[in-house]
């Protein structure tokens, strides 16, 4: 990969649920180790475009390309082969297992289990703390702590964030995006949408606004917060 081409990038892509399409056109490209922040409305396509970029959903029109490779209608174990790694609205964690169990779940390419432990615990002491504990019991915010470090063990180029915010505490939501603005500076290329958009635009690079589908609004943080309003996003300090 060129040092400017996308880590992953939308070419015009239409997607469609049944006869009702979804995205109109999306366009967006997100640079390695960069965050891009995807902002919008409810419904008005942030999760849909995540699916597109995922392989979970096929755009009936349009390229994605991943590191410059087109990778149309691969489905998510090929994507995430590629080097795509999303983590969804609901964090996909197993409740009925412990912290330990749910990164054991993870393992592949031969990576030491402890290596993996060392990591995940160095980076949320927290979930050291709590190895042994059924993931289903922990609070919300180390349920998200976990969900990313499930992640991360996967050793992603592209790191899809959705909603990593909703329910939790304005402490523990400034915490993890510290956490997402290092990644990013450590080489991770993330796409995260949102719905408070000072929360993400605090820690972005790029930013685009969608609505209804197509993309409104692209440009870095400071262009973008010109346009934004608060009876539009609902937006959130």
């Amino acid at each position: 990969m060129t040092a400017t081409e996308p880590a992953l990038e939308l070419r015009a892509v239409r997607a469609s649920y049944d006869r009702i399409e979804a995205l109109h056109g999306v366009s967006l490209a997100v640079p390695p180790a960069s965050v891009f922040a995807l902002l919008g409305p409810n419904g008005a396509g942030k999760t849909t475009t995540l699916k597109v970029a995922s392989g979970r959903l096929r755009p009936v029109e349009g390229c994605v390309h991943v590191a410059g490779v087109h990778v149309n209608g691969a489905r998510p174990a090929a994507m995430a082969k590629a080097g795509i790694c999303s983590i969804p609205e609901r964090r996909g964690i197993f409740p009925n297992l412990t912290v330990d169990e749910n990164l054991r779940m993870m393992l592949f390419r031969g990576v030491p289990f402890r290596e993996v432990q060392e990591r995940s615990y160095a980076r949320f002491p927290r979930l050291g703390e709590r190895s042994n504990q059924m993931a289903g019991s922990l609070s919300g915010g180390e349920q998200q702590m976990l969900a990313l470090s499930r992640a991360l063990t996967t050793d992603p180029a592209v790191l899809l964030l959705d909603e990593i915010s909703m329910g939790l505490a304005p402490l523990i939501v400034a915490e993890l995006y510290d956490i997402v603005a290092q990644l990013a500076a450590s080489g991770l290329a993330i796409l995260l949408v949102e719905q408070f958009a000072r929360t993400a635009l605090a820690v972005a690079d790029y930013a685009a606004v969608i609505n209804g589908g197509r993309i409104q609004h692209v440009g870095e943080p400071a262009d973008i917060a010109d346009v934004l309003s608060e009876s539009y996003l609902g937006v959130a300090s």
